[in-house]
């Protein structure tokens, strides 16, 4: 009688009996699936969960077939030697039964059916898989020895759905003779079953199995998210053969050639200032020549580009051989600055993170905006991963209200770029908790209109340096300018429209196209940016068309789009 109630498992198992529902106390027994009989036109078409709840009679009769099979059966459990071919026998013989069934149902119920195998379903695809795990928890689950030949059979039933099931993600891509697979797998299960009757055992075995694979799964997630990390912060071959082969460029100039033209505008304030701070030259060339792309008055526009010491050369060539247009450009090192380096660049490089973008100095020389650009009244400030689709003419005229910085906030749950200032800063610290409002809307960098006069009335520099030195003492936030930078300007930052600046294009792949391609500028905030091969693949497309691919020394590097 144990081999009878096993086989009615023959039917695919609800969506109810996946793995995970193996979950149970050690003490309960594993509860077999609802009896429901196995029809022929499954295996033709797809598994209809419809057909099964049609209606409680259609059940009924199905079970009340299923009994007499049972009981005409019953008296053969014992026969150790009933093979294959008696099974399918009377697998046939209750089809057929069922079959005369399904003629005398309504013709609303046929036209049902067939609309439901005609949808796209991947119901076969889940019951091979099914087939699968309890297939091999049955082989593994034998003993070294015991009733070989069955071992074997499971094994090749196995290859062989496998190799059916192949890379396939719904029920069309399956091969022809994937049901007549399936069937013959599902004969071997029923032998299987009738062998391994005790559920108790065979749970604790899948409960195993299931355990194992959560491990693995785990595993392979934090390997990688590491790698993911790791590959964020590397310099890709391509762009380090570019930088030295631009470097031995620029030092083969003369001193008079590496000058660039129209360097009276540089301090003139009627003009629109844009700055950036990067180590990548392709970064900024794309910053560069979006926004000149996007400008309805490029003439009007100056560009200071600041990087390090090591890049200048490369970078000062890349705009010397590409020059913007009519705007104009300005390369300085940041260790012109003096001033910044020798006093605060050491509490810099004491910061608690091994992540070099969140200890550079060009990350956190954003606070000192009014030092570099003494002549200015106000500023555009870049992050290096943006995109300039629009003309930004209408940012200069925002109405700053009195406030130092505006930015675009992100304190809207339903948005992928939605941040908490308690989850980047340590309220539980008094002097925190005391001076700061946790739930106050926070905003982001990337793209940022400051106010230099307002900054240097209320010396917002000189606030930095203070929270900055107080956080080098004690765990007050995590590493990272971006909630420095909130307690820096709080209560000093003005709204400005979604319309300005799109977030999330380096970390969440399920923005909208409409938000993106009506965003003024797009910024790949996160790890996956767009000259890295982990970039995400549909937004590459609005970094990549600025790039000149075509440029010999980007085909010389194998820099391709």
């Amino acid at each position: 009688m144990e081999f009878i109630e096993d086989l009615a498992n023959i039917k695919y198992r609800t969506d109810d009996l996946r793995l995970n529902a193996i979950k149970q106390e050690a003490a309960e027994e594993l509860k077999g699936p609802k009896l429901i009989v196995l029809k022929e036109k499954d295996f033709s078409s797809v598994v209809s969960h419809g057909a099964d709840e049609n209606s409680d009679s259609d059940q009924s009769r199905d079970a009340q077939d299923a009994s007499k099979f049972l009981e005409a059966n019953d008296s053969e459990t014992n026969d150790k030697g009933k093979d294959e071919h008696q099974i399918q026998q009377n697998i046939i013989r209750m089809n057929s039964r069922e079959k005369e069934q399904l003629n005398q149902e309504t013709g609303t119920h046929d036209q049902r059916l067939r609309s439901q195998s005609r949808r796209v379903t991947d119901q076969k695809v889940k019951q091979m898989i099914d087939q699968l795990i309890r297939a091999k928890a049955y082989s593994s689950f034998a003993s070294p020895g015991s009733n070989s030949y069955l071992v074997k059979e499971l094994r090749t039933r196995i290859k062989e759905v496998e190799r059916a099931v192949g890379e396939a993600s719904k029920d069309s891509d399956l091969p022809r003779s994937a049901s007549q697979k399936m069937k013959s797998m599902e004969v071997s299960l029923a032998k299987a079953s009738h062998v391994f009757p005790d559920c108790s055992a065979m749970a604790t075995k899948l409960r195993a199995m299931a355990y194992n694979a959560e491990e693995q799964v785990r595993t392979q997630k934090n390997q990688e998210s590491y790698l993911v990390q790791l590959a964020g912060r590397t310099t890709p071959k391509g762009l380090h053969c570019l930088s030295m082969r631009l470097t031995a460029e620029y030092f083969f100039l003369q001193p008079e050639e590496r000058q660039f033209p129209n360097q009276q505008k540089l301090h003139d304030p009627s003009l629109y200032h844009y700055a950036v701070f990067s180590d990548n030259i392709l970064a900024c060339a794309v910053v560069v020549n979006s926004t000149i792309a996007s400008a309805k008055e490029p003439e009007k526009i100056v560009f200071h580009v600041v990087t390090d010491s090591l890049n200048l050369p490369a970078i000062s060539m890349w705009f010397l051989l590409n020059p913007p247009g009519k705007a104009t450009i300005h390369i300085q090192s940041i260790e012109n600055f003096d001033w910044f380096s020798t006093k605060y660049n050491s509490i810099l490089k004491e910061q608690k993170s091994y992540d070099p973008r969140y200890t550079s100095a060009l990350n956190h020389l954003r606070f000192y905006l009014p030092d570099i650009f003494p002549a200015l009244n106000k500023i555009v400030l870049f992050d290096h991963d943006v995109v300039v689709q629009g003309d930004l003419t209408g940012l200069w005229r925002v109405d700053m209200k009195g406030k130092v910085n505006a930015a675009v906030e992100t304190c809207l749950e339903s948005e992928a770029s939605f941040r908490l200032m308690r989850m980047f800063i340590n309220f539980s610290d008094p002097f925190l908790a005391k001076r700061f409002n946790a739930n106050v809307c926070t905003w982001a960098f990337g793209m940022n209109l400051f106010d230099l006069l307002e900054w240097r009335r209320r010396n917002i520099t000189k606030l930095y340096r203070n929270y900055l030195q107080l956080g080098h003492k004690r765990s007050l936030w995590k590493a990272g300018s971006l909630p420095l930078g909130w307690i820096t300007f709080y209560n000093q930052t003005v709204a400005l429209e979604k319309r300005w600046h799109a977030l999330g294009l380096g970390y969440h792949s399920g923005l909208g196209q409409g938000d993106i391609e009506r965003a003024a500028v797009i910024h790949y905030d996160g790890v996956m940016k767009p000259w890295l091969e982990i970039g995400i693949a549909k937004y590459k497309g609005y970094w990549s068309k600025h790039v000149q691919y075509d440029h010999p020394y980007l085909q010389q590097c194998n820099i391709h789009e």
